[in-house]
């Protein structure tokens, strides 16, 4: 098969930079409705590092349907066999498509939580125990929802995928230096008024290891020091249902009170278990060619100029260790087009209207991330 040179190149970043797979070593393809050609070129570059690649292959519909009949007696078995084969592997490649993002909007709660629950132990597996890396893949549903022509969307999808990520080092470590020593936080904006705390949290750069597009260093807030309200003006898509709108009330830690588009299932979900109700990450975007939502959030949650806060589960390694089957990440842009907003750290002001203000932060504007200054 005759590859585009642009697909090749994106596969050496994944089993390279990404993943840095070396020889002898397991990688496991998750493909899920995605062309046969970024999984050979993927298998191509595995091989050609020396490293094993193994293939599983995903059909949206197939997994709509199966969820729809979900019962224990069958995912439990199910699940036993997909952490007997993760535990195998020491590496993971997710590639994830979608003809039609709301595929899974008519699965009744009952059973996305069902199969959540007995699958957790293997994402909690790949997310600890394995290097990882998980990214989109262009289809003409997304180009609809990012508002272009496939041609477009694809063009924008392949710069954002190999942008030079090791560019985002040095401000990402300044940021990671300050997020560390920082006790309280202040976020303010159109609607939002929130305060909490990340003393002895630590915080954790992502500049293309986990996720393709990249672009964000992420924290936890204090389980209980949630104080405030949120107001997101990102719309999102989770577990098949899309919401807009979103507004958070906290106390104690705990939302108390939530709104928006779809204000009933948005509660829903929330109460899926004790912790979706809590705070599992606090992160700061900054992608500089990521600027508008696209309810796809692999890409939303790195918008240059924003903030993410995010229900339920926390990370083992940058946590608060609230459990949960939920992790919803819900995205604020604070640049002055979406109204503006400030960041305070221990009452210094880091962040004004999504631009950094210290000097050591300057790297992770866009002008210096474009190349424009130095």
């Amino acid at each position: 098969m005759i590859i585009d040179p642009r697909i090749t190149l994106l596969a050496q970043g994944l089993t390279g930079f990404s993943t840095d797979l070396q020889k002898g070593e397991r990688v496991l393809i998750d493909a899920f409705d995605v062309p046969d050609s970024i999984v050979i070129a993927l298998m191509r570059e595995t091989r050609r590092r020396g490293a094993h690649p193994y293939v599983q292959l995903h059909r949206a519909r197939i997994t709509r349907e199966l969820s729809l009949g979900a019962e224990e007696a069958q995912f439990a078995p199910h699940a036993d066999v997909e952490l007997a084969r993760m535990q195998k592997m020491d590496a993971y490649i997710a590639l994830r498509g979608s003809d039609n993002i709301f595929e899974g909007s008519d699965i009744p709660a009952t059973k996305v939580q069902l199969v959540s629950r007995l699958m957790k132990p293997v994402l909690d597996h790949r997310v600890g125990k394995t290097k990882w890396v998980v990214l989109r893949w262009p289809t003409s549903s997304m180009a609809q929802q990012a508002g272009l022509s496939t041609e477009a969307f694809e063009e924008f999808y392949l710069k954002v995928c190999t942008l030079d990520y090791r560019r985002l080092t040095p401000g990402m470590a300044a940021l990671k230096k300050l997020m560390d020593a920082t006790d309280r936080v202040h976020i303010k904006g159109p609607g939002t008024d929130l305060r909490f705390s990340i003393k002895g949290i630590g915080s954790q750069p992502c500049g293309g290891i986990r996720n393709i597009p990249d672009g964000e260093v992420f924290s936890c807030p204090v389980k209980e020091s949630v104080e405030g309200v949120v107001q997101y003006n990102a719309p999102t898509v989770y577990l098949g249902t899309s919401f807009d709108h979103i507004r958070l009330v906290f106390r104690q830690g705990r939302i108390v009170e939530a709104t928006g588009s779809n204000t009933k299932r948005l509660n829903e979900i929330l109460d899926s278990d004790a912790g979706a109700r809590y705070i599992g990450e606090f992160a700061l975007g900054f992608n500089p060619h990521i600027l508008e939502p696209m309810r796809d959030i692999l890409f939303d949650e790195k918008i240059a100029g924003s903030f993410h806060f995010t229900p339920g589960q926390a990370y083992e390694e940058v946590g608060n260790g609230n459990k949960s089957q939920v992790h919803w990440d819900m995205v604020c842009i604070q640049r002055p087009e979406y109204g503006g907003g400030e960041i305070w750290f221990d009452g210094k002001l880091v962040r004004k209207d999504g631009l950094f203000v210290p000097k050591s932060l300057h790297k992770l504007n866009p002008a210096y991330l474009l190349g424009s200054a130095r």
